[in-house]
């Protein structure tokens, strides 16, 4: 089952960002119908007429012609409310549509550097030299640093399962988008979403340190869970279901009223090829349900089918707008 958000009540000024919203997902439309293979001289001509109605639809068309020609303008880091600005609305991940933007964007992963790494569909479990072990996730990539003094891991991307060997003159720390996870001897999981990173307890303890203030830490135990950000302090411990939160390494995806662009994140790690949002809007969308990780096509028909989301499938890429 797959839920929405509530619907909320216009505020003052809103009805000029949905219009917005409308015009942006209009002109990708428009753009996906041009590059069908079936779209004519008539077609090309009714786009031109569309986006010569107003400076809005001229703005909207670019914005969709940014997109379709791989501009990647990714998260809430580069906003722009700005009418004079190309891109007004956030689009989840860097967007390369031609062959060769793929290529040449694959060109930059941490994947080709790493230690060890999963490519999408992929699980590995990696045995460390101290015989601890990482289970990785699809689309995973982790470095290894171990010494006498230290057992330092890096998680640069995706989503691993660490089960720790007791040393306590050797404290186990995961380093994932400038937070640490700190364990003696413990079960957890380190998860890199759109927005935030998750740390999920499934046994023992872990101590978690992120933002500017590195020192002071969140210890969080069985069935809890810590998120932090870039540059922001570590949540409260939370009480979550470790089981439901880990159920990938059983080759279930399970979400409760999960955002889309963490979905989105999830589906990517089992299928090859990108999958843009148009707006924050969508983002922001709620997704509960049980998949099977094998099948990920499954959760983006079941989006298609029971939320206001479009889907359209082109090489390499697949829009939700």
């Amino acid at each position: 089952m797959v839920t929405r958000t509530p619907t909320r009540q216009t505020e003052p000024g809103q009805e000029r960002q949905q219009a917005d919203l409308a015009l942006s997902d209009a002109a990708i439309d428009w753009l996906v119908r041009l590059h069908s293979g079936q779209a004519g001289k008539a077609d090309h001509e009714a786009f031109a007429t569309w986006r010569r109605q107003s400076r809005e639809h001229e703005l909207a068309a670019r914005e969709a012609e940014t997109i379709w020609h791989g501009i990647g303008l990714a998260g809430d880091k580069v906003q722009r409310n700005a009418r004079s600005k190309l891109t007004r609305r956030a689009v989840l991940g860097g967007v390369a549509i031609g062959g060769l933007a793929i290529a040449g964007s694959g060109l930059l992963r941490p994947h080709l550097f790493a230690d060890h790494s999963t490519g999408a569909g992929e699980r590995a479990t990696i045995t460390l030299p101290d015989g601890s072990t990482a289970l990785l996730n699809g689309d995973t990539a982790l470095n290894v640093s171990f010494d006498a003094a230290q057992r330092h891991l890096e998680l640069l991307a995706g989503q691993a399962l660490f089960q720790v060997r007791p040393d306590t003159g050797r404290p186990f720390v995961v380093a994932a988008d400038g937070g640490l996870a700190r364990a003696v001897g413990t079960v957890f999981d380190v998860d890199i979403r759109s927005q935030e990173v998750v740390v999920t307890v499934v046994e023992g303890q872990v101590d978690v340190t992120a933002g500017a203030q590195p020192g002071t830490g969140v210890l969080a135990a069985a069935d809890q869970r810590v998120r932090y950000g870039t540059g922001r302090q570590p949540s409260a411990a939370e009480p979550v279901d470790a089981e439901s939160e880990t159920a990938w390494r059983r080759g279930k995806l399970i979400f409760n009223q999960r955002p889309l662009s963490d979905v989105v994140v999830e589906i990517e790690r089992q299928r090859r090829g990108r999958i843009v949002i148009t707006s924050a809007r969508l983002q922001s969308l709620e997704v509960t349900g049980v998949f099977e990780l094998a099948d990920p096509e499954s959760v983006l028909s079941t989006i298609e089918a029971t939320l206001p989301v479009k889907v359209t499938r082109l090489p390499f890429v697949t829009i939700l707008h």
